[in-house]
């Protein structure tokens, strides 16, 4: 009996353009964000934009988020389980969200019901465009007909080599999740000291060193490229940012100025990452040779 084509499940946290999740027709695990009195679901700014959005964190007004629970996953699963397809869910860095965590629950409970259910788990220990990254590769490769093996085992034997390079503008966000202190909050803010932080091979947001002033941050993060990038005329280079399109577009023309890159995706964070790494933020991603 013919294998059915298998569906590749995402979460929003992949930050990708909306108009390629509708083209590729990409099921979606929403993640919720507490704003300005309600929850909303994180629908890749179409209910809100993102200037609005990163607009109210400038003025001060703060958005909060929960997790995915395991109901929410049941019910993207139960549709294609019932079509006999296998599936493949791809979800943000469990070290940073506890959404991989609800979707081994929602297994779990589905294995109860349907046996025979194929449900693949694959934490990317991934963020942001970086989880798209590898969403935005493993879901043309199934329109090309690759089958679930192949699918795996490119995301297993890649998600590690996808490099995370961050540098936020306003340093209270940081404070707020917890990334740094109050009084480290202060002094950086005061000296304009911007942190370049990186995702971990645990899929741990990690500060890494400090610089002085916006351009510089921009140009450390086309100097971490620099140093560990492989293969770049075959790669598209991904670049998320907080409602900074001019320094994201600045980080690509420095990348495209000195390497024959395929191509760029350049997208807004969404609100539920924005939450924490606050307007202004901009996100570097691409295959190196390590994180």
């Amino acid at each position: 009996m013919r294998t059915k084509k298998p569906v590749i499940i995402i979460d929003s946290c992949t930050d990708l353009p909306y108009d390629f999740i509708e083209n590729y027709r990409v099921p979606v695990v929403h993640l919720t964000f507490h704003f300005e009195g309600r929850d909303n679901k994180d629908d890749f700014f179409q209910s809100l934009s993102s200037r609005t959005f990163y607009n109210a964190l400038r003025s001060g007004k703060v958005s909060t988020t929960s997790q995915v629970n395991a109901d929410d996953y049941i019910n993207i699963f139960r549709p294609y389980i019932e079509e006999g397809r296998p599936i493949i869910s791809l979800t943000f860095s469990s070290a940073l969200s506890g959404s991989y965590n609800s979707s081994i629950l929602a297994k779990s409970m589905l294995l109860d019901e349907y046996p025979d259910a194929d449900i693949t788990l694959i934490d990317t220990k991934s963020a942001s465009l970086g989880s798209g990254l590898i969403a935005w590769n493993v879901v043309k490769m199934l329109e090309k007909g690759a089958s679930k093996e192949e699918i795996i085992d490119w995301v297993e034997n890649n998600k590690l080599k996808v490099a995370h390079w961050f540098t936020v503008d306003d340093l209270n966000h940081l404070k707020r999740g917890g990334r740094i202190t109050g009084a480290a909050a202060f002094l950086g803010s005061m000296l304009d000291i911007k942190p370049i932080l990186h995702v971990d091979d645990e899929g741990r947001l990690v500060p890494v060193t400090k610089v002085k002033g916006r351009k510089k941050s921009i140009r450390a993060l086309f100097e971490k490229l620099e140093e560990s990038i492989i293969n770049p005329e075959k790669q598209t280079i991904f670049i998320s940012h907080g409602d900074a399109e001019e320094d994201a577009q600045y980080l690509a023309d420095l990348i495209k100025a000195e390497y024959n890159v395929q191509g760029f995706i350049i997208n807004n964070i969404g609100p539920v990452i924005g939450s924490h790494s606050g307007p202004g933020t901009v996100a570097l991603f691409f295959f190196a040779s390590e994180r």
